[in-house]
């Protein structure tokens, strides 16, 4: 079964998909004139403003930017960048780094066409994201793409990876079977989910500045422990970018096509730019200015990637040889970094980061799945909040059990078919999201 997956995995994010999303980042860049890059000290400032009371929407900047950062900064931060390493060596960290550079200016494009494009759902609510976008913008014959988005965002907004890098570390550190962690986890979701958008995003807003702090400060703390390697690492990180240093990374012959690849694929997975999926948790924003959710948006690559995927990274490549790399990945491999500098302390500082992260990155793929099946369903019979509950937590139980491998290339194949629909969306409204921004910066003299 892995096999096949891994085959599908390759055929759609071979050479065609990553020649379709350079060339529409670039675009996208050259339409901005990296404009929205100068404006990361507006897009802070923003997450402080107070709601419009008059806008439509439901929650301020600053919930809906910890709904999208709970979805992003998880344990594709800290498992994922592990196993891009185990993949394609310290090389894919320069290219997850390109990846995330172009992201945010990605993120703002989409993220502002989401808001632009904003329609209302079954129940009356306003909603964004792709399919919204599609369906507002384009003929009744281009629709497919909506549907095609919708579908396979039900797949890939599960939080499969999440439970089950959960479930390997309640092995690991507890040793208590993967299903008890899904059935814990599954349990602890349902709560919220109960409580609505309102609960889901009072949740976020408690439990994101907290991982996010404390697992920064661990991993700085490790580095600064460590200096005296960090300019070795980063010399390999550029060397490596375009040539393997050795078959521990993987075969020689994969080469620079690969590496780069692993880094594209492994920073999607990480901050979602192009994905799609963060403008369905930013169109929830209470804002008549879709520029300024636009600039909140990029604040997301910029921590989730640049920052804490950068230091997992350096932790994992200063703390772990070589030879050491071999036969482990994952969840592990990060696990063995932090206690081979700290101790019992990076093991309890490393669990509690990954109970955070994978928790809130649970609840907040369940804000994204729900969107995605109540645009495909409408509340129809039997395709309601309760069946749509059952869905969500059954995929918990499922993700708990089944080996890494399967559930990550199940992720894998599911983003690179959302993200066909949403670049080309994006890349069609870029023109009239180009001139409201130059407008925007002109009214606000940035």
């Amino acid at each position: 079964m892995d096999q096949i997956l891994n085959k599908i995995v390759n055929f759609v994010w071979g050479l065609p998909l990553i020649i379709f999303l350079f060339l529409a980042n670039f675009y996208l860049m050259f339409q901005s004139k990296f404009l929205p890059l100068m404006g990361i000290k507006h897009a802070i400032s923003l997450l402080f403003i107070k709601e419009e009371a008059a806008s439509e929407g439901q929650i301020s900047h600053f919930q809906t930017f910890c709904n999208a950062i709970a979805a992003t900064v998880g344990l594709g931060n800290i498992s994922g960048v592990a196993i891009a390493i185990t993949q394609g060596g310290p090389g894919v960290v320069l290219w997850m780094w390109v990846a995330a550079i172009f992201g945010m200016n990605t993120k703002f494009f989409e993220v502002t066409t989401a808001l632009i494009l904003r329609g209302k759902d079954y129940r009356g609510e306003v909603q964004g994201g792709a399919m919204y976008s599609i369906q507002k913008a384009f003929a009744p014959k281009f629709h497919f793409l909506a549907y095609l988005f919708a579908v396979c965002g039900v797949v890939g907004t599960l939080s499969m990876f999440q439970v089950n890098q959960l479930a390997s570390l309640g092995t690991t550190l507890l040793n208590i079977d993967g299903w008890m962690t899904g059935v814990i986890f599954g349990g602890l979701t349902l709560w919220v989910l109960q409580g609505g958008l309102a609960r889901l995003s009072k949740t976020c807003a408690a439990i994101v500045p907290v991982m996010s702090l404390v697992y920064i400060a661990a991993a700085l703390v490790i580095l600064i422990i460590k200096f005296e390697m960090l300019p070795l690492v980063i010399k390999d990180i550029f060397l490596h970018a375009f040539i393997m240093k050795s078959a521990v990374y993987g075969s020689l012959s994969y080469g620079f096509i690969h590496i780069m690849v692993t880094g594209i694929k492994r920073a999607t997975f990480s901050n979602e730019a192009g994905l799609g999926t963060a403008p369905m948790a930013h169109s929830n924003s209470k804002t008549s200015e879709p520029i300024s959710e636009g600039y909140v948006s990029m604040l997301g690559p910029l921590l989730d990637t640049l920052i804490v995927c950068t230091l997992t990274a350096l932790v994992i490549l200063v703390c772990i040889s070589e030879e050491s790399l071999r036969g482990h990945s994952g969840i592990t491999l990060s696990l063995m970094a932090f206690e081979s500098s700290l101790g019992r302390l990076g093991k309890i500082v490393l669990g509690i980061s990954v109970l955070l992260f994978g928790y809130s990155t649970i609840l907040g793929m369940a804000n994204y799945n729900e969107k995605c099946w109540d645009f495909l369903f409408r509340g129809k019979r039997f395709f309601g909040k309760n069946t749509f509950k059952a869905w969500y937590i059954g995929t918990i139980l499922l993700g708990s059990v089944m080996t890494a491998e399967s559930v990550i290339s199940i992720i894998d194949i599911a983003y690179a078919l959302m993200t066909i629909p949403n670049i080309i969306i994006t890349v069609y409204m870029a023109k009239q999201v180009q001139g409201k921004l130059r407008t925007y910066n002109e009214k606000y003299k940035l």
